[in-house]
């Protein structure tokens, strides 16, 4: 600290016009947190006036990391192109520095040391790649890092990596999941989440990274792809790193790095597959960001594939990406990082065998368009969906499409047979949770003649990435060909079985009598859910109360019970609990009041869970324009 009579008394981090400009000021408005490549100011105050013509000894230093592992000293000439530099301007006792940080400047958390003439100041600023906008978010983005394998055991040569987006966003991968290290979310699919929060109770990442910060980097229990998508996207926003979340539907998982998924059946239509298997999840989330790719050949900047989810190894680390998705729609496997495995998320076939029981194992279906479907991600616009498939691939059949799937490394196309005079259809209306639906079962015969087969139908209760939880019913029927069967499948049968992602798979396999030509078709139903209605009394300005009714109407045919409602919304409220009381009876409507001061101004979202004993994950949403103090 300078002394009485010292020239140098004090520094104006100017945090406020600095962050505003570098559009960081909703992380924090009492530190300084810039973005690197853009200018910005601070301001030295000093006891006495200064002319413009003396020329004052000024230095000023960098210092980066725990230990002070990279010192950088700040040009005073614009010169030095691609480093640190400043420029000076003298007014009425005060100096205005105006520092220039290179746009591939190293991130995290700096101390500037001023030194003029023998006088030393020193201040801390933050500096990031170019947002979650909630308090000390940014202290546990670092703290994430700083929590790396690598950054434990050399912390030198990790922070001299820290000004590549490569280098940080697939370390950011690796540390959103628990399984390698000191990670963020800690992955669970069979159900059993009583010991920590159930993935689907998550209305946000900023609880999250608090609690894993708070918990001294304790691995936080429970997340599946959307949750880690999340954080991953709060975390690579806040280094300044653009980033979105992106949904893939029929999403493939490729084990065995074939660009296929194989799925193996017996003639009772049981499962045959042996040790991990192919699947295909009815969706998964990962993120893109945007950076410019020096590792690669020319071409590949722009959106690269990262996915946080653990699935498969990546040099020894359950992580994936940075994958250009330029490389994944030409086809270009052999470009890093993991990009076989996300070819196949997209753009594998899908292979249906059935295994006789001396082993002789039969092709019975190869579907080049079921997997990569309606590939998405919330438009910039608003609220609604982009789709991007085009991005991915190309129109689905097309001769380019299956031209890259075989320069991917596997020749396609249906194995040379006579086309058999049977087809199979599998048909459903909505299917409404907590209701009675049909599902249709339709064979058309081709030929001139009847033909006797047997029919195979099953009805499974699945999660979203395809495992197996119960059979909710089976049924098998020798008929005549044509002919059509109706399922109908009961809230009895599925209400106790179905997993919390509200999804039945309906299998059917024809099995002729006199030919070979085995049929199997498959189809996912997903249970649609109620919603919650929520609505706004009162204007919405910053430190005025607002009131928020949330309403819902039980739609099963069994009373619910242990009802409570999670509300929660960034610049709005923190999560907070609504419990119900007593038993919520069939058709029963209740409602609740919550109340609320918003504390920033600008569009906000009010996000409302409802969890019961039989009926769980019932989300609703509000979209509120808060401004400021009148």
């Amino acid at each position: 600290m300078a002394s009485h009579n010292a020239l140098l008394s004090g520094i104006d981090l100017q945090c406020y016009e600095n962050n505003h400009a570098h559009r960081t000021e909703e992380m924090d408005v009492e530190r300084l947190v810039v973005r690197r490549g853009q200018p910005f100011s601070v301001v030295l105050q000093c006891t006495e006036h200064i002319p413009q013509h003396q020329d004052h000894q000024l230095n000023l230093i960098l210092h980066l990391g725990k230990n002070n592992e990279v010192v950088l000293k700040v040009s005073d000439s614009e010169q030095d192109h691609g480093k640190w530099w400043f420029s000076q301007r003298n007014a009425q006792g005060e100096v205005m520095l105006t520092l220039h940080s290179p746009a591939d400047a190293l991130v995290g958390l700096y101390s500037m040391t001023v030194v003029l003439l023998s006088q030393t100041n020193i201040f801390i600023l933050w500096i990031l790649f170019f947002k979650q906008f909630e308090k000390d978010v940014v202290d546990i983005c670092f703290e994430v890092l700083d929590n790396s394998p690598t950054a434990l055991k050399n912390s030198e040569m990790d922070i001299a990596n820290r000004g590549s987006p490569v280098y940080v966003s697939r370390t950011i991968t690796a540390m959103v999941n628990a399984n390698d290290d000191r990670g963020v979310v800690s992955g669970r699919w069979d159900g059993e989440y009583s010991d920590g929060v159930a993935p689907t109770r998550w209305t946000g990442s900023v609880p999250i990274l608090r609690r894993w910060s708070e918990d001294g980097g304790q691995k936080v229990r429970y997340g599946q792809c959307w949750v880690f998508t999340g954080v991953a996207c709060t975390v690579l926003r806040c280094l300044g790193i653009p980033t979105r979340c992106i949904t893939n539907y029929s999403s493939a998982h490729d084990t065995d790095a074939n660009i296929s998924v194989d799925y193996l059946f017996n003639d009772q239509l049981e499962s045959v597959s042996e040790g991990r298997k192919d699947s295909i999840w009815n969706y998964h989330c990962w993120v893109e960001s945007w950076m410019k790719r020096d590792d690669l050949p020319e071409g590949y900047n722009g959106w690269q594939v990262l996915d946080p989810t653990p699935q498969e190894r990546s040099d020894g680390v359950f992580c994936c990406g940075p994958c250009p998705v330029r490389a994944v729609k030409e086809g270009e496997v052999g470009l890093k990082y993991d990009t076989p495995f996300v070819f196949s998320e997209v753009n594998a076939d899908l292979i249906v065998w059935i295994v006789h029981p001396d082993g002789e194992r039969i092709q019975v279906s190869q579907n080049s368009k079921v997997i990569g479907r309606n590939i998405s991600t919330k438009s910039v616009s608003g609220d609604f969906r982009e789709d991007i498939t085009a991005n991915y691939k190309y129109p689905e059949g097309s001769m380019k499409e299956r031209e890259v799937y075989k320069k991917a490394g596997r020749q396609v196309g249906q194995k040379n047979k006579v086309p058999g005079q049977l087809e199979l259809f599998i048909k459903h209306a909505p299917a409404v949770h907590g209701t009675d639906f049909d599902v249709i079962i339709e064979v058309y015969n081709a030929g001139r003649e009847d033909t006797d087969a047997q029919l195979t139908v099953t009805s499974n209760a699945i999660t979203y990435n395809s495992i197996h939880r119960a059979e909710c019913q089976r049924k098998t029927t020798s008929l005549t060909v044509p002919a059509h069967k109706v399922l109908r499948l009961q809230y009895d049968h599925y209400g106790a079985c179905v997993s919390e992602h509200h999804m039945i798979r309906v299998t059917a396999l024809l099995q002729p009598t006199d030919q070979d030509n085995i049929i199997l078709q498959e189809t996912n139903i997903p249970l649609k859910m109620p919603v919650l209605h929520i609505k706004i009394i009162g204007k919405a300005i910053v430190s005025r109360k607002l009131t928020a009714h949330i309403s819902f109407n039980n739609p099963l045919p069994a009373s619910l019970q242990g009802g409570v409602f999670t509300v929660e919304g960034a610049g709005l409220t923190e999560a907070k609990e609504i419990k119900t009381h007593g038993k919520i009876e069939p058709g029963q409507a209740v409602t609740v009041k919550f109340s609320f001061k918003p504390t920033r101004a600008g569009l906000r979202k009010l996000l409302v869970d409802f969890d019961s004993d039989r009926l769980r994950d019932v989300k609703g949403e509000a979209t509120i324009i808060v401004r400021t103090k009148m």
